[in-house]
């Protein structure tokens, strides 16, 4: 059987079973029930890099192309990569080192690109130049980092023409020469053309957040420092944004999450993120006079240690706010949500897929996010248009 029959097999079998409902999922103390898991491709690994907006979004990328009813395909998270970085370059440059230039992004980014330039499979552009098997690129941007300080220094006391094609000349020799044609499985395209191909269209994705410190129901500049390129984005209660996910899980469509996942609530290897409530006057299998004698030490283990559900916090748009303004809810990572479930108390968790390699827990990279969660550490979502409520939609004037 040739290479890629087999591969497109393997590939169609991996959809059938990731598509298909679970009845019961353990996780530590937790018992999920009436899964669904909607069509996502396998789990990768973004190993040491800083490139979880390309991973989570390509994957999105990749289960809205298995919606769409086409041939599931790997695409090359690293030809996304290696144009944004070129373009912070320059951004850089121009702001003369006062601009983002690190390995972080969002999520239009990846669309910014499909749109200017299209998109590949990753067997066309692995983003493996540099004798590793896996990715790791912390040489690369040390490297381009010097480079472009070296630069700023402005030493010729004007810009030379030759200071872009030497970035150019670094992520080339790192991540592989620009593609401009390609043969896969028996075609031949240009990143553009593959696009078209498989009829994707980037301008029917938004992006959206919430945060009370700016007008609702408007697109407003969402100011993290991943927003290198002054992405726009339409601000909502979050119990809207709620609202959006749901809509859009029952109607078939996964949601980018870009989110924070630097605090005690959340554990990948545990399969868990929550935000307990540690004002909580009990805990599931504990006696409320036992719960009332143990330390604060002893009970946030019990109420992190995820053995049983608990309560959690509820979540306001001005906690969100405060905690935008303090700085205990940044951007750090994004990732997929390809589902939802339900636990033994009937409270709603979200199926997220990481980008921390299938190995890396014991449900093949997959964890569960309780509502709570979300709507304490949501930074912001990306959506197909059509995944909006009616209602919403008309309120953004969509």
């Amino acid at each position: 059987m040739k290479i890629g029959k087999l591969l497109f097999l393997s590939l169609s079998l991996l959809f059938f079973i990731n598509v298909q409902a679970q009845d019961t999922v353990r996780v530590a103390g937790y018992k999920f029930t009436k899964e669904v898991r909607l069509p996502y491709t396998d789990v990768k690994s973004q190993n040491r890099t800083g490139t979880c907006w390309s991973y989570a979004t390509t994957s999105f990328v990749e289960s809205e192309l298995l919606r769409m009813g086409k041939p599931s395909v790997d695409l090359s998270e690293m030809f996304f990569v290696k144009d944004a970085y070129l373009q912070k370059g320059v951004s850089y440059v121009r702001r003369n080192g006062t601009a983002n230039f690190s390995e972080g992004g969002q999520a239009h980014d990846v669309m910014n690109t499909i749109k200017a330039k299209g998109m590949v499979p990753d067997a066309i552009f692995p983003g493996l130049n540099y004798g590793e098997k896996e990715h790791v690129h912390g040489e690369l941007t040390a490297g381009m980092t010097g480079f472009l300080e070296a630069i700023n220094k402005n030493p010729n006391r004007q810009l030379s023409t030759a200071w872009l094609p030497g970035l150019k000349g670094i992520l080339d020799a790192y991540l592989g020469q620009d593609v401009t044609s390609f043969s896969y499985n028996g075609k031949n395209y240009t990143p553009a053309s593959f696009r078209d191909a498989n009829g994707f269209n980037p301008d029917d994705y938004i992006e959206l957040t919430s945060f009370s410190n700016y007008p609702y129901n408007t697109k407003v500049m969402l100011e993290i420092a991943d927003n290198w390129s002054n992405g726009q984005y339409y601000n909502l209660p979050i119990n809207d944004i709620i609202k959006i996910i749901e809509n859009a899980v029952a109607k078939g469509y996964t949601v980018c999450w870009d989110g924070d996942v630097g605090n005690t609530g959340f554990s990948h290897g545990k399969g868990l993120a929550v935000v307990p409530d540690e004002n909580t006057k009990e805990v599931a299998g504990l006696e409320m006079a036992k719960w009332s004698n143990m330390s604060s030490v002893d009970k946030k283990k019990a109420l992190f240690n995820g053995d049983s559900p608990i309560a959690e916090k509820l979540i306001t748009d001005a906690d969100r706010a405060a905690a935008f303004d303090n700085t205990t809810l940044t951007d750090d990572h994004l990732m997929h949500l390809v589902g939802l479930a339900k636990d033994q108390t009937g409270a709603t968790f979200y199926i997220i897929k990481n980008s921390w390699a299938k190995d890396s827990n014991a449900w093949g990279g997959l964890f569960y996010m309780s509502q709570p969660y979300v709507k304490r550490f949501t930074v912001a979502i990306m959506v197909h248009k059509n995944a909006i409520p009616a209602d919403i939609k008309k309120v953004l004037g969509l």
